[in-house]
């Protein structure tokens, strides 16, 4: 099983690090019935659901969160691919849901959506188009649903490959595009994350992580196999490319046994789902790039980890220098990598409330 993968899919494999054998799911459920109960909805307007849709012909899992219905959606759009953010979502999400209507759901082949369909059929339609409309039936339906006129859509990681995809088709749809983690061309994303790591390894001293980094070569060109991403990302993510400062997630990654959303059962699911996603998905990636594209028809906002090198940021911060949208704000978080909505949450929250509420003026 893969323990490296482009976002936080590597989740999956330090989750399940404990067999379920040797830690039951009852040593977790009372906890986990702790962190709902905290967590409940319980104002008058509010929502909490968990439902199934069908999107582009594929069952998915969608959950949605908020103190009062009449506030603007706003929908996270997952990393990975297959690094579902709805089993940690509980630890950073609760102040959220007092401004927006906050939904999660889980992608085709991912998380809790990956056994409601036959993986064999999937395959042969993830592709960042069909992703990408997914996400457009999903605002479309969440508008019916809660008679909301626009969303705001905030992708992370590989999220932000389908968010931005979906700013650029339908931009009459959004408030505004949020992107964290935002990816923009992947081989220069590559590129850049394995210098960042070969200079790191250099400095510390590491000849082993170097000679690995260079026997990848030629890499990112040519073969574009997960393989080669892991190889190097598993150097990168000891010097904090994930995780500012951070090198040890163990505990991070334990965030999903306390879920109020997540079974066991549903944890297996995850990691099944991130395998199946990651593999089928990373090849067909190799040629996505935004560097073409200099005007967007939607206020932007970038939410970007200073040390962020799994997705490198710097290249993220270049684009948007030079993008026309009718209005941009990039917010530096100093003391972040990939996950500064983990590693800063109060800031990160300051953020959704100075520079992305405002956005959605009339809230409907």
């Amino acid at each position: 099983m893969r323990t490296l993968l482009w976002s936080v899919a590597a989740a999956f494999t330090l989750c399940l690090a404990t067999p379920a054998a040797a830690q039951p799911e009852d040593a977790y459920a009372p906890a986990r019935a702790i962190v709902a109960d905290i967590g409940k909805i319980v104002t008058p307007n509010g929502v909490q659901e968990t439902f199934e849709v069908t999107l582009g012909g594929a069952r998915q899992v969608v959950n949605v969160r908020g103190a009062d219905r009449d506030n603007p959606i706003l929908i996270f759009v997952h990393g990975g691919p297959g690094a579902v953010e709805m089993p940690f979502a509980w630890a950073f999400q609760r102040p959220w849901e007092d401004v927006f209507t906050v939904v999660q759901y889980d992608q085709r082949g991912a998380g809790r959506s990956y056994p409601l369909n036959d993986p064999k059929a999937l395959a042969p339609t993830m592709t960042v188009d069909r992703y990408r409309d997914d996400a457009i039936e999903l605002i479309e339906l969440l508008q019916k649903r809660y008679a909301k006129r626009k969303v705001v859509l905030l992708g992370h990681s590989w999220g932000s490959i389908v968010g931005l995809s979906v700013a650029m088709k339908r931009p009459d749809l959004l408030y505004a595009y949020v992107g964290v983690g935002q990816g923009i061309d992947f081989r220069e994303g590559e590129k850049v994350g394995m210098a960042w790591t070969r200079a790191k390894a250099l400095v510390a001293g590491n000849s082993e992580a170097v000679a690995a980094i260079d026997a990848l070569a030629p890499y990112p060109q040519g073969d574009f196999t997960i393989a080669k991403a892991d190889g190097w990302r598993k150097y990168a993510i000891p010097y904090g490319s994930l995780i500012y400062n951070k090198p040890d997630l163990t505990y991070y990654f334990q965030t999903p046994r306390l879920s109020p959303e997540y079974s066991e059962a549903d944890r297996q699911a995850w990691g099944k789902g991130s395998e199946f996603s990651v593999t089928t998905l990373w090849p067909r990636l190799a040629n996505v790039s935004f560097k073409p594209v200099r005007k967007l028809d939607v206020p932007l906002v970038f939410l970007l980890g200073r040390h962020d090198y799994t997705v490198p940021s710097p290249v993220a911060a270049a684009w948007f220098a030079k993008v026309k949208a009718p209005s941009k704000k990039l917010v530096w978080f100093e003391h972040s990598a990939h996950m500064p909505m983990v590693e800063e949450p109060g800031h990160f929250f300051a953020a959704l409330l100075r520079d992305v509420l405002p956005l959605t003026k009339d809230k409907k």
